[in-house]
């Protein structure tokens, strides 16, 4: 089954008009069919396997358009009312929130599958958006260097122990916004302004790289831990690659916050991958069962299976490699839509604190 793909790659209103007027010309060849206008800034070719689900369900044919979760966001803004997306769906819910900002998600408040099937704090309150994975963001450490008793918190990294042994992605990194948008919500901004200065003092190198990066430095004797979410270490773990296997068997996950006092004891944090209706779909009920479907057994065992991510839906199929390295953990249960609007202040913070 072949997913009707293209991908937005241009910006700025002329590129948006001309994008627009090839979409408005496609319209009579799917007349005589159901479609779904999917906007997608999940750049996995394995998400095929959720949108052939969709269509071998249904009959309904996704167009789907990818891009950057930025430029789809102000795609839509310049599409206005035009605009043929249904459903936009993205990683972190920090993007999540810019969308819910821009004013360009419709409340779903009339699903009774994702209110049951979605735990409370893993979608927005308003219904303007849900989670369909979950991604701990953990400590990895070298082995030969770090045992799992030497680690404890988030909070712990910034202490003087760790000392030029710490790495990270940039302050530009989404996902390291949201991870200190919860510390945010945890502890306020006096004590997170503090945890920030504590940890760059302790970073081993400036900030570069993706989390793939980090891993292999980790591996490499570079620093003896870093933080990245789990699928990237399972990537490597599953990878064909001699030479990526090698880095994941040199490398240990922890999940920090499990235990202590109050907030200390709050669990991992666990960012999100999700979506919601567009406000000016044409197709809401429609779009409303694409994202039931993903919420489907079905579609939870292909988010974990293919991406290694965590699966939303309590009691859906897990990876064997993923769970290996733990299921039996606590996670903050913080709401997301809290972290992720958090992540403007956070940044700030980040790059005041010399997170560069």
């Amino acid at each position: 089954m072949k997913i009707s793909r293209r991908v937005f790659l241009g910006s700025g209103a002329a590129t948006a008009a001309i994008a627009l007027h090839e979409l408005t010309k496609q319209s009579s060849v799917f007349s005589q069919s159901r479609v779904l206008n999917l906007y997608s800034a999940r750049h996995y070719d394995s998400d095929n396997a959720l949108y052939e689900s969709f269509e071998k369900k249904t009959g309904v044919k996704i167009r789907l358009i990818e891009a950057e979760a930025d430029k789809l966001i102000e795609r839509i803004k310049s599409e206005g009312a035009n605009s043929p997306a249904d459903v936009l769906i993205t990683v972190d819910a920090g993007r999540l929130a810019r969308a819910q900002e821009a004013g360009i998600l419709l409340p779903v408040t009339n699903s009774a599958i994702l209110r049951r099937d979605i735990p409370a704090n893993l979608r927005e309150p308003g219904g303007h958006w849900f989670s369909f994975s979950k991604r701990a963001r953990v400590i990895v450490y070298n082995k030969d260097k770090v045992k799992p008793s030497d680690l404890s918190t988030y909070e712990a990294l910034a202490t003087p122990a760790w000392k030029g042994r710490v790495i990270s992605r940039s302050s530009s990194s989404v996902y390291n916004q949201s991870l200190t948008g919860s510390v945010l919500a945890a502890h306020g901004e006096d004590q997170t302004e503090e945890w920030i200065k504590g940890l760059v003092a302790n970073f081993a190198r400036k900030p570069e790289g993706n989390d793939t990066a980090q891993i292999k430095a980790v591996a490499a004797g570079v620093a003896d831990v870093t933080f990245v979410n789990t699928y990237y270490v399972i990537r490597l773990a599953k990878s064909d690659k001699p030479e990526d296997q090698e880095v994941a068997k040199k490398v240990g996950i922890f999940f920090p916050n499990q235990t202590g006092a109050g907030k200390l004891g709050r669990g991992v944090h666990v960012n999100v991958s999700g979506g919601g209706v567009v406000k000016t779909s044409k197709n809401p009920d429609l779009a409303v069962k694409f994202l039931e479907h993903l919420i489907s057994p079905e579609a939870q065992a292909i988010f974990a299976g293919s991406n290694y991510e965590y699966p939303v839906l309590k009691g859906a199929k897990l990876d064997e490699t993923l769970a290996s390295y733990g299921t039996n953990f606590k996670e903050d249960q913080v709401n997301a839509s809290i972290f992720g609007k958090n992540n403007e202040v956070a940044l700030n913070l980040m790059n005041q604190g010399g997170w560069a």
